[in-house]
């Protein structure tokens, strides 16, 4: 029996602390992931539909991007991946009754957990200008009003299209296509705020924003870094991945400000080991970095492989790369060891042990995530990871390579189908050539300018293809009034969220279908395909009813707007393409590279892997036609008296912005998440106690004060100088123009701080 949702908002005034886990997963997460699921889906359902998460004839997890092995479990799904099936596939329901009875005004005061909580979206709903309730409205009548604001328009440079990682392919290449067709390059998404920042690296470096690496040249590696990431949290199954490589020999140095239990010690729950014992210990060196301390700490390794006799792969340096001459003589003269260890919060001893693993590795594998792509200097720090691998030719070969973990699960899938407001002249040619429409040629706004448009007035209508736009996003006040600036506000969702509640002068909420549920067409049942994290394609099939009768697929939705829009200016197939996605698939086919015979290479048991260059011939599509080196000043924070360097993350019980619970589970924290995380020794010297409560301020350079209140301090291992929190509470202390030099993406890991006595009751 399902349970029902809370009825009012959980306090947290005094969340519960005890020290930090060593190890993750193993049967507390079964039991966590089987609680979870059968409160929102019941006993019976609950077994169904696990069961058909990430299998050959299932569907795609909803949750991160992580690749799935040929061989696969019979529960080949994870304990977030399972709370993220059982919030979509939940059998509580938010009907227009719920909205009769709840004004906008009661919602706004509701927490992101309470939201998501109260279940899947039934109808379409609408909230007319003035108006503190939204009311139910029909899809013909949905689809006129965004017809009405968007003719409206001086230009169509004045509507936003954003889209979130959950978006099918066919769906993102439907939407791209619309938003050309209707005028604009406007199509922000959320890898503008994580990975933007390795696309921006690797695309000026190797020649292909994507990372090179497939998941079987983890198993055959003899060293992984992982810098920046906490796979215990946001990519569990990949601890599955590192057990393999250690089993064939394979050592790991994790990188991080936080030690975090994932990378202490996995137990596998599929493993009697995993289970009953101790499970496997993953890391081999732990290199507690501090916060922006990465790009220092890998140009010295570099310099320490230059000066190493023999280390270097100097015949794939002389074939396959350029600019090694100069990236070799600034890597020379970085030779300070002192600015080096101020840099990182290393000891010499701590690096020269981690350049011994690298010079006896021949294969290795750098994997990374947000820890390195939201600071200023992201793009130069990912760069010198590239450095490093060139150096030893550890790009192009079996088990070698860079590996840019995505965390949403087509979120890569949607920018190989055009959703980028940079779009590529190739791409938009072939993209004419089919479609016979010039598309615009001049660049859109990314998220950051997106937010920057409506905040002044050049943007009135903002449509989001999923995703929860003001809570992902940085600078909570300044967005949020950006938003309620706009004239229409819309997002197609599967649950309620904190952006449905932030409206422009009119809002609709368009209910779609997810992933765990059946698609039936006017062509017949229709599956839908996504790309992993490692460039592999594969198809996705639901099998539960839908929620509601009332839901229109994301496909369907597009099609049937594009042709309210467009209207007879348009010779695009709409009708067409949604009552067949087969049809949508051909013409993807005809514009995206490596989709050439879609629907033959789809139909294949696990898909296909789309081509790589770098990996699969070392050929390096870059305007030099050759890997670059690069030659980037070192940079790093620097850290004024009496402040912290803090960075937002996840809490376990959270995926992305959707808070599933208020525990921390691996971190010790329970019931409660405006925690601080501060190391001791810096909270002696701030003069604050274990938990006493704090607000913290945000210091920047345009003297704005940015205020998350009443956090209660927790003491705990980060690195010296460093402290953490999590996000969505924190983004209000991201200022919006604190971004990443090249990508714009949101320096979310790199805030200066001061903490305050938090007021009395804060």
């Amino acid at each position: 029996m399902a349970g029902k949702p809370p009825a009012s908002d959980p306090i947290q005034d005094a969340p519960e602390v005890t020290a930090p886990e060593h190890s993750a997963v193993g049967l507390p997460a079964i039991k966590h992931a089987l609680r979870v699921s059968q409160q929102q889906m019941g006993v019976r359902r609950t077994a169904l539909t696990l069961l058909r998460v990430n299998q050959k004839d299932g569907f795609d997890c909803p949750g991160c991007a992580w690749p799935e092995p040929e061989h696969r479990h019979a529960a080949e799904f994870c304990e977030n991946g399972a709370k993220a099936v059982a919030e979509e596939a939940t059998l509580r329901r938010v009907t227009p009754e719920f909205f009769a009875a709840h004004p906008v005004s009661d919602l706004a005061d509701r927490s992101g957990y309470w939201l998501g909580q109260q279940g899947r979206l039934t109808h379409p709903v609408y909230l007319p200008e003035g108006a503190d309730r939204y009311e139910p409205v029909s899809w013909e009548r949905a689809f006129d009003i965004i017809a009405e604001e968007l003719t409206a328009l001086d230009s169509p440079d004045e509507a936003v299209f954003y889209t979130s990682g959950r978006t099918s392919n066919e769906a993102a290449f439907l939407y791209q296509l619309f938003a050309r067709e209707f005028g604009t390059n406007n199509l922000p998404d959320c890898s503008n705020m994580c990975h933007e920042s390795s696309g921006s690296a690797l695309t000026e470096t190797i020649g292909i924003g994507k990372g090179s690496v497939l998941l079987e040249d983890l198993y055959k590696a003899d060293l992984i870094i992982v810098a920046g990431q906490n796979p215990g949290t946001n990519h569990p199954r990949m601890l599955s991945a590192l057990e393999r490589a250690k089993a064939g020999g394979a050592k790991i140095i994790s990188i991080n400000p936080l030690p975090e239990a994932g990378l202490e010690r996995f137990k596998n729950p599929q493993t009697p080991r995993g289970l009953a014992g101790r499970g496997t210990a993953l890391t081999d060196l732990f290199l507690q970095v501090r916060i922006g301390g990465d790009q220092a700490l890998f140009r010295t390794l570099n310099r320490l492989v230059l000066e190493t006799e023999g280390a270097v792969d100097t015949a794939f340096i002389e074939e396959h790369t350029h600019g090694f001459e100069e990236f070799a003589a600034a890597a020379r003269a970085d030779d300070d060891w002192e600015a080096t260890l101020a840099a990182t919060g290393l000891t010499r001893a701590e690096i020269e042990r981690a350049l011994e693993m690298v010079l006896e590795s021949r294969r290795t594998i750098v994997c990374w995530a947000m820890g390195l792509t939201q600071h200023k200097h992201s793009v130069p720090t990912i760069q010198e990871v590239v450095n490093f691998l060139l150096l030893r030719g550890n790009i192009g070969r079996p088990g070698a390579g860079v590996c840019p973990v995505r965390g949403h699960s087509n979120v890569q899938g949607d920018r190989t189908m055009g959703i980028f407001e940079r779009p590529a002249p190739a791409f938009l040619d072939a993209l004419e050539k089919e479609f016979g429409f010039a598309p615009p040629r001049e660049h859109g706004f990314d998220v950051v300018r997106a937010i920057r448009a409506l905040r002044d007035g050049d943007a009135k209508v903002f449509f989001a293809m999923g995703g929860n736009f003001v809570s992902a996003t940085p600078d909570t006040e300044v967005t949020e009034a950006a938003v309620r600036r706009a004239r229409l506000t819309v997002h197609v969702s599967t649950k309620l969220n904190r952006s449905h509640v932030v409206t422009g002068a009119r809002a609709l909420i368009l209910p779609t279908l997810g992933r765990t549920e059946r698609d039936v067409q006017a062509g017949g049942e229709q599956f839908v395909t996504v790309e992993d994290s490692m460039g592999m394609v594969h198809a996705s099939r639901g099998r539960l009813a839908p929620a509601s009768a009332q839901l229109l697929s994301e496909p369907a939705i597009v099609a049937r707007l594009a042709r309210r829009v467009l209207g007879e200016g348009s010779s695009t197939p709409w009708e067409e393409f949604e009552k067949d996605y087969a049809t949508i698939r051909d013409r993807i086919a005809r514009v995206v590279p490596g989709f050439e015979d879609f629907n033959a290479k789809v139909a294949r048991p696990g898909g296909f892997a789309l081509p790589h260059a770098p990996r699969d011939r070392r050929e390096f599509p870059t305007a030099t036609g050759k890997a670059n080196f690069t030659a980037a000043p070192v940079e790093y924070p620097h850290l004024p008296e009496g402040r912290l360097l803090l960075q937002t993350l996840r809490s376990h019980d959270q995926y992305n912005t959707t808070i599933y619970g208020l525990d921390d589970r691996y971190r010790g924290i329970k019931n409660g998440r405006r925690v601080v995380l501060v190391n001791p020794e810096d909270a002696r010297a701030l003069g604050v106690a274990d938990g006493s409560y704090t607000d913290l301020v945000s210091e920047w350079k345009d003297g704005t004060e940015r205020r998350a209140p009443g956090f209660r301090v927790v003491h705990y291992p980060t690195a010296r100088g460093c402290a953490a929190a999590y996000y969505p509470e924190t983004n209000v202390l991201v200022p919006l123009d604190h971004t990443a030099d090249t990508s714009n993406t949101p320096a979310s890991k790199s805030l200066v701080i001061r903490l305050e006595p938090a007021a009395p009751g804060a």
